[in-house]
């Protein structure tokens, strides 16, 4: 890592950090290294960067990498990142917002594309849901989050961590842990610790089902009412109660469960169940 750091540049540069941005910069080299090392970026990649702060995590991946498009809403980190990257050539600096960029555009017909990014805790949840949802054409996504919601990403069946979030991760990736994180690690200091996590996405989706919105209908209903049982979380879907019954008997799922204790493939099954009757 360079001797230059973070705070030499925030220094340099006066800048202050934005509170309705979430600004929290990465101040630990260990944690930079990791976050590299744990990416697998080689030569071949086309990494993309989703807030890239002052360019310290950039210039890693810009030795690592075939090139590098950093995605940067802040007015002000513009002029900073621009002068302080220069001397790449494999750099391209993006002035936006990453929930607005259509990434098909930046990746085009690259054949292995990699995400890596810092992101401010507000924005985490759209972001991946964006990147996922939207099918871009990415190998992994390597990123740093507050650990709570690293831990709702990782959780397992039956635990309270578990939860749509959960099943949106798993039905597109198998997902890796990679480092916890302190809040000394960065300026300013956030209040929650964070987690670096890798998602490598998976050829095909996880589970097969008939009808994808469905599916994914059936899942936020039950872990919006995560207190009740399928049946009575399920009634808000407006489906005839009989043929509701019928799906559960078909799927062979008890409807007094909890949507917390259904794994990704009995949700599967029951999304198609229901879709069947449905037609």
């Amino acid at each position: 890592m360079d001797n230059y750091t973070t705070k030499d540049i925030v220094k340099k540069y006066g800048f202050k950090f934005s509170k309705s941005l979430g600004q929290n910069f990465l101040i630990d080299d260990t944690v930079l290294t990791d976050i590299v090392n744990g990416s697998e970026v080689n030569e071949e990649d086309i990494v993309i960067e989703i807030g890239p702060g002052v360019g310290t995590l950039t210039k890693e991946l810009l030795r690592k990498s075939k090139k590098v498009y950093a995605i940067e809403l802040d007015d002000d980190l513009i002029p900073i990142l621009q002068k302080e990257l220069k001397d790449f050539q494999n750099f391209e600096l993006i002035h936006n917002d990453a929930l607005k960029v259509d990434f098909n555009e930046i990746i085009g017909y690259e054949a292995s594309v990699k995400v890596v990014a810092n992101l401010p805790y507000y924005v985490t949840t759209p972001i991946i849901a964006k990147l996922l949802k939207e099918n871009y054409r990415f190998k992994s996504i390597t990123i740093m989050i507050q650990k709570e919601v690293a831990e709702r990403f990782l959780a397992k069946c039956s635990t309270k961590e578990y939860g749509s979030i959960t099943l949106l991760i798993q039905y597109y990736c198998n997902i890796i842990p990679i480092r916890k994180v302190s809040q000394s690690s960065f300026i300013p200091q956030p209040k929650v610790e964070s987690m670096v996590i890798k998602m490598d996405r998976l050829s095909a989706p996880r589970v097969i089902v008939k009808n994808e919105e469905l599916f994914f209908k059936i899942i936020r209903e039950s872990f919006n009412f995560r207190r009740k049982t399928l049946w009575n979380a399920l009634k808000n879907l407006k489906i005839n109660a009989d043929m509701l019954k019928a799906a559960f008997i078909k799927s062979g799922i008890d409807d007094r469960r909890r949507g917390e204790t259904l794994s990704i493939e009995e949700f599967a099954v029951l999304s198609d169940c229901i879709d069947e009757l449905l037609r």
